[in-house]
């Protein structure tokens, strides 16, 4: 199954990019998960809405808390439907209306909020666990 994480932002600290790079290159074979950057909206002209509708149109696609079983299980069911499913994390202002209501599953992270760059690593280190349950290897410990 091909997972797409599409993430707002594009010029992540270092840490991001290797936490991510991490999780992406651990997840190969059945399950694979491709980070997407979209560019974020311009937000100079102090028009917050409209950035966020602009990265709402590149991405194209209160959450739910998860546990790493019902995450693992939610994947599992994707993959048997043929789905590839795909997650979106918005920029700094959050995202758009229009992405928000197209979700099949609102993922609640944390009722903490964490920076957009925090985010992708943790997504990324979910996904990896939730499918090292599904496979049986011995990563995630309950």
């Amino acid at each position: 199954m091909r997972m797409r994480l599409l993430a707002a932002g594009t010029r992540m600290p270092g840490w991001v990019d290797a936490g991510c790079d991490d999780y992406v290159t651990r997840l190969r074979g059945d399950y694979r998960l491709e980070l997407v950057e979209i560019p974020l909206g311009d937000r100079g002209s102090g028009d917050v809405r409209r950035a966020v509708e602009a990265e709402g149109k590149r991405l194209q696609v209160g959450g739910k808390a998860l546990t790493t079983e019902q995450l693992a299980r939610w994947l599992e069911d994707r993959a048997r439907e043929g789905d590839s499913p795909v997650f979106c994390i918005g920029g700094p202002d959050g995202l758009a209306t229009e992405i928000d209501a197209l979700a099949r599953l609102r993922w609640s992270l944390s009722a903490l909020t964490l920076p957009h760059g925090l985010a992708r690593v943790v997504v990324a280190e979910a996904i990896y666990r939730a499918v090292s349950l599904i496979r049986g290897l011995p990563y995630h410990r309950a």
